[in-house]
């Protein structure tokens, strides 16, 4: 036969709604043992719990002396106090002046004017008092504000030189003061409580 296979019949594929003469091969069962999976999945759990870095809590860490009730003899020259009321506004003041306010981004000018002054140079004292009303993160700003001044201050005193001939050391003084209630009225954080608040 002209163009045949030599008598010999192929099987004919299979078609749709026909039957294939097509032999099916039978599957072969097989398992998966999962075991060893297991233990592998509990070494890389294992390895990430210890070679991860646990997130420390975001705390600020301030070491504060023992209270003691003592009474200091300070005198004004050398006590600058800074005060927040309750509404965010800074105050600040030498001694017994009227307090005046201060923007947080004058703070550290302000903090590195006064330490510096030839007469209270590494002898002035830093008082914070805080409202209860004020915010937590305003009075973060304003010590980060302070440690900020603390650099050019620093670097100014450890040009000069102590009576032995060597590099005068920084002697900071600053204190957390209790926000009384004529500092309150000094403010005029009273008249806020009262509705005045603008």
């Amino acid at each position: 036969m002209a163009g045949g296979s030599g008598g010999m019949s192929l099987p004919e594929r299979a078609k749709r709604g026909k039957i294939s003469k097509r032999k099916k091969k039978k599957r072969i069962g097989f398992h998966l043992d999962m075991t060893p999976l297991v233990d592998i999945t509990f070494l890389l759990l294992t390895f990430f719990m210890f070679t991860t870095t646990m997130a420390a809590p975001q705390v600020m860490e301030m070491s504060i002396p023992p209270e003691l009730l003592l009474n200091v003899e300070v005198k004004e020259s050398e006590l600058m106090t800074i005060t927040v009321r309750g509404d965010g506004k800074i105050f600040w003041n030498i001694g017994t002046d009227e307090p005046e306010v201060v923007e947080l981004k004058k703070l550290r000018e302000l903090a590195e004017r006064e330490n510096l002054k030839p007469t209270v140079r590494n002898k002035l004292i830093t008082s914070l008092k805080v409202s209860p009303e004020a915010s937590y993160g305003l009075v973060v700003n304003i010590l980060d504000e302070l440690n900020l001044a603390e650099v050019k201050i620093t670097e100014v005193i450890g040009t000069e030189k102590d009576e032995e001939g060597n590099p005068m050391k920084r002697k900071r003084k600053f204190t957390l003061a209790n926000f009384t209630p004529d500092d309150a009225k000094l403010i005029g954080e009273d008249t806020l409580k009262l509705g005045g608040r603008k």
